[in-house]
């Protein structure tokens, strides 16, 4: 049995002309600018065609009515002639002695064979002699019956038979005259008539390209009846069959399968209008009139057309004009978009608009592209030596080690930190130091001479080697030697504006693929081996895993810390700041510890130098700020109004974009600046005193308090305490403790609170662990104070209970001695 076949999907529609005419238009400018160009002039085309053909009709069909007018003049100016004629025959005739006779001696015979011998010869087809009562006396009609109604008329009219008036006899139109016989007196009247027949219509059509239909009726109520017409047989059966539907009282128009005839009735049986009626209808061709104007009605429609046409191509030429440039603008914008800054606008200078629109791109072109080489500079190369910077070397780092791998070559990073630069700085000033660190890099620079060696300046007074295709035989070897030479050169004395500063610095080294498998991880070593040869002072130092401080943990340390952080097992800490005239808890300081999944709770100094060793610690900075943002919104909302202070390390403050981060995350959790204070140490500062200080009066400026964290260990000067944006110090602990027992300890304590508050700043003491030291600081003006006598410290979602029990002990208290204002803890 076979298996039907399945359907297959069917192809999606292909869009029909009018959608893929409005996807052209809603896409391109272009068609946009002639298709309402051009419709513009189309409808402006079409309103005057529409304008002059109503104008062609109206005046076509009023020079109709003056047509039918004449026409009807012209008509009524035949019967008058036909009449005339008819009656100069008839003056003839009573004029003739041998009638006159006959009429005397009352001949009927005679007078019956002269009237109709004298009506042919005149054309007359009706001839009689009427008595004075006007009764007839002779005939030479047929049938003198159907002439009564005639004589009727006649009579009425007392023998006035107007001129231009038709008379029906046996359904037949006619044209009487009545001629007075006298002998001398009247005797008799003269009776003559003549057919109006086709050749009175034929006539007028000759002399007025008039049609005429001559009609009659019996009756008024009766039908009209055609008697006679000049339209052509199918326009006249057309016009027979129309019968009662078209109105002979006034002038009209009707539809023919000539075309459409405009009309004129014209009654031609007198005022009589209850006996039998004659009307001529004239007719004019609406067409044939307007004829002449159609010739230049297409005249006007050709001329519309070639305008069409040139409107057509000077729109798109105008389009093209307009929308090349811009195109080519577009154009340049990819390029920009794409990162291609050099590659100039082109094309011909315009002094238009657009050529205003082209030289202002242009000019952003250039601007930007100044300013993208400005923030490439900024970005990997150091502003003051000329150097690579960090981003840059380890970029290169990492170049370097793909080179290797590939090439089976090793590589080296040799780092240095030069020593005592802060002392030079702070006597010699900043100005000096900068002279000192070019200096440093000119002499770095002169050293490693070899191509693919890369010296930068990597922050501060830290410098770093690159040395690349090594031979792996002889890299360790190698190594050392440059490093020594290095070393050798800054045994010389530098000479700068008439000083002579002896340098010396503590050099560092580590070799891929010997101490590390990647780029981050062989900047570390070499980071690790240069710190261990300033502590020891003994040269240069080779990496050596045993060297380390953190011993054999530690190798794995940074990776169990980023799993640490995705994975909370990081947990925020709390240790509240109280005031020290009220008891009132007034902040907390925010603190880090980790809870390992087989080691338990990791004290904060196993973890915390090797982070700020590595780099890592501006995750966990970032982390704690974070965590301690999401708890001062739960306080907040308990009503527990704190500032939480998070300590900043010096890779934090070396760190640009820390004051963006810091403002992305009160943004994200609508916390206020002012809900943190952020605690600096004073060595964090003397590293890198201006990008410190920069970066804190950024912060300062976000709304962040900022405070100096273990004053007095430091090695500052009050010029820098002055200039710093910090709104309070904090007294170390190591000044606290001793303070009731230290003389000199508390003289310190004394003169720091002194010192802060003729600054204008708030004073914290931290490690009040006892009543004693409590009472002595709130005798000393101190203003807030932290330590174990309090609280030690405590996991965050505990804060809030805490706080609640600290407020009732201390109600209780005040409710104990209501003679104190001041509070005493014990």
């Amino acid at each position: 049995m076979s298996t039907p076949a399945l359907p297959s999907p069917s192809a999606p529609a292909r869009p029909g002309p009018l959608t893929r005419v409005r996807l052209w238009m809603r896409k391109s400018l272009s068609a946009r600018i002639v298709f309402v160009f051009l419709g513009l002039l189309l409808v402006v085309q079409g309103l005057s065609s529409l304008a002059i053909r109503a104008s062609i009709d109206h005046n076509a069909r009023a020079v109709i009515d003056t047509d039918l007018a004449v026409g009807e003049r012209l008509l009524r100016r035949l019967l008058q002639q036909n009449a005339h004629k008819l009656t100069e025959g008839a003056t003839l005739l009573t004029a003739d002695y041998g009638f006159r006779s006959a009429v005397t001696s009352g001949d009927e015979a005679t007078i019956g064979s002269v009237l109709a011998n004298h009506g042919e010869r005149i054309g007359a087809s009706v001839a009689a002699l009427l008595d004075t009562d006007y009764r007839i006396r002779a005939s030479a009609h047929a049938d003198a019956l159907t002439l009564q109604p005639v004589l009727q008329r006649v009579a009425q009219q007392q023998g006035r038979m107007p001129a231009g008036d038709v008379v029906l006899v046996d359904d037949r139109p006619f044209q009487f005259v009545l001629v007075p016989l006298r002998a001398p007196v009247t005797v008799g009247w003269v009776l003559m008539g003549f057919p109006v027949d086709q050749r009175l219509v034929d006539e007028m059509l000759d002399y007025s390209s008039l049609h005429v239909n001559l009609e009659m009726r019996s009756t008024p109520q009766a039908p009209w009846r055609l008697l006679l017409s000049t339209l052509p047989k199918e326009s006249r059966d057309a016009f027979e069959r129309l019968g009662t539907r078209i109105d002979r009282d006034a002038s009209g128009t009707v539809a023919l399968p000539g075309g459409e005839y405009q009309t004129r009735a014209v009654m031609l049986t007198g005022s009589d209008a209850q006996g039998p009626a004659v009307s001529a209808l004239l007719m004019l061709s609406v067409d044939d009139a307007v004829a002449p104007y159609r010739q230049l009605q297409l005249g006007l429609a050709a001329l519309t057309l070639l305008g069409v046409v040139v409107f057509a191509l000077g729109s798109v030429l105008t389009a093209r004009r307009v929308t090349t440039p811009l195109r080519r603008l577009v154009a340049a914008a990819e390029r920009l978009g794409a990162g291609d800054y050099a590659t100039p606008l082109g094309g011909q200078r315009r002094h238009d608009e657009v050529g205003d629109l082209a030289q202002a791109f242009e000019r952003m072109r250039v601007n930007v592209a100044s300013q993208q080489e400005e923030i490439l500079k900024l970005a990997y190369w150091d502003s003051l030596t000329g150097l690579p910077n960090r981003v840059q070397f380890r970029n290169a780092v990492i170049e370097a080690l793909a080179l290797g791998q590939a090439d089976g070559r090793s590589i080296a990073v040799v780092m240095l930190d030069l020593d005592r630069f802060k002392h030079v700085n702070d006597v010699l000033g900043y100005r000096f130091g900068d002279l000192m660190l070019k200096g440093v890099a000119e002499r770095l620079s002169q050293q490693a001479v070899r191509n693919g060696d890369l010296v930068a300046r990597l922050g501060g007074d830290e410098f770093a080697v690159l040395l690349a295709d090594l031979e792996p035989s002889d890299d360790l070897a190698h190594t050392r030697s440059v490093a020594q030479r290095l070393h050798a050169a800054f045994g010389d004395v530098m000479t700068l504006e008439d000083h002579s500063v002896d340098m010396s610095a503590s050099f560092g080294m580590a070799v891929w693929p010997h101490h590390a498998s990647d780029a981050d991880g062989l900047l570390n070593r070499a980071e690790v081996a240069m710190y261990q040869a300033k502590r020891r002072s003994d040269g240069p130092m080779l990496y050596d895993p045993a060297l380390d401080a953190a011993s054999s943990q530690t190798l794995t340390l940074l990776g169990e810390l980023r799993h640490a952080v995705d994975h909370r097992e990081l947990r925020l800490y709390l240790q509240p700041k109280l005031a020290l005239d009220t008891g009132h808890v007034v902040g907390a300081e925010a603190l880090i510890r980790w809870q390992h999944p087989q080691r338990g709770l990791v004290p904060p100094m196993q973890f915390i130098p090797f982070a700020e060793q590595t780099g890592f610690i501006r995750t966990l900075t970032l982390w704690v700020f974070e965590e301690a943002a999401r708890m001062w919104r739960v306080l907040n909302e308990s009503g527990l109004r704190i500032a939480i202070s998070v300590n900043l390390s010096t890779r934090d403050l070396l760190d640009l974009e820390l004051p963006q981060k810091f403002e992305a995350l009160l943004v994200k959790h609508i916390v206020p600046a002012e809900a943190f204070c952020l605690e600096i140490t004073e060595s964090a500062i003397m590293d890198d005193p201006q990008r410190a200080m920069g970066t804190l009066e950024r912060l300062s400026n976000l709304g962040f308090r900022l405070s100096i964290d273990d004053f007095g260990t430091g090695y500052s000067s009050l010029a820098y305490l002055k200039r710093l944006p910090v709104d309070e110090i904090k007294i170390d602990r190591s000044f606290v403790m001793g303070m009731e027992k230290d003389a000199n300890d508390a003289r310190i304590v004394r003169s720091t609170i002194d010192l802060a508050h003729g600054l204008g700043l708030t004073v914290v003491a931290e490690g009040v662990e006892n009543a004693q030291v409590w009472q002595l600081l709130r005798e000393q003006s101190c203003d807030e104070a932290q330590g174990f006598h309090m609280s030690r410290p405590m996991p965050s979602a505990e804060f809030a209970s805490w706080s609640l029990g600290w407020t009732t002990r201390l109600s209780a208290m005040k409710l104990s001695s209501p003679s104190s204002s001041n509070v005493t803890l014990h």
